[in-house]
C-alpha cells in the first residue's frame, strides 16, 4: 500500500457542486440561483420564519397558558406525609430535613389527603380548611 493509492471508501464523500462550469453541466450561468431576486443576490437571505412581509404563522397564532413562577417554589404535603414523620411539631425546616420537600421551596401548604390520627403542632405553614379541622380534631394545634 503506498500513500497515493490509499482512497475513501466509495460513497462516503459527496462530491461538491461545480456552478458556473457552463450550459451543460445544468449549473452554469446564474449557478442555479435564477434570475435577480433576494435569492439571486450576495447574502441576500431573510431570516428564520419570515414569509416575505406577510405576518408570519408564529405571530398569527393565540398566545395561550400561564407558568406560575410562585409554583417554583410552593409544595404541598398531604396528612398521610404528616403522619408518616412521627413528629410533634411541623414546620418548613422540619419537612426539609425529612426530605418532603425540595431545599428551594419557600411555602408549603398541608392538604385533607389521608388521615391523622397523632396530634402535631403546625407553624408557619398554609393549611386547607379540610387539613385544619382534621389536625384539629386529632388533638393538635396550628400556630399562625
Amino acid at each position: 500500500m503506498r500513500l497515493n493509492t490509499i482512497a475513501p471508501k466509495a460513497g462516503s464523500r459527496k462530491v461538491g457542486k461545480r456552478v458556473g462550469r457552463g450550459i451543460g453541466s445544468g449549473l452554469g450561468k446564474t449557478c442555479g440561483l435564477g434570475h435577480k431576486g433576494q435569492r439571486a443576490r450576495a447574502g441576500g437571505y431573510h431570516k428564520v420564519g419570515f414569509e416575505g412581509g406577510q405576518m408570519p404563522l408564529h405571530r398569527r397564532l393565540p398566545k395561550f397558558g400561564f407558568n406560575s413562577f410562585m409554583k417554583r417554589t410552593t409544595e404541598e404535603i398531604t396528612l398521610t406525609e404528616l403522619e408518616s414523620l412521627g413528629v410533634a411539631e411541623v414546620d418548613l425546616t422540619v419537612l426539609r430535613d425529612n426530605q418532603l420537600i425540595r431545599k428551594n421551596t419557600k411555602r408549603a401548604k398541608i392538604i385533607l389527603s389521608g388521615e391523622i390520627s397523632s396530634p402535631v403542632t403546625v407553624s408557619g405553614l398554609a393549611l386547607t380548611r379540610g387539613a385544619r379541622e382534621a389536625i384539629e380534631k386529632a388533638g393538635g394545634k396550628i400556630v399562625e
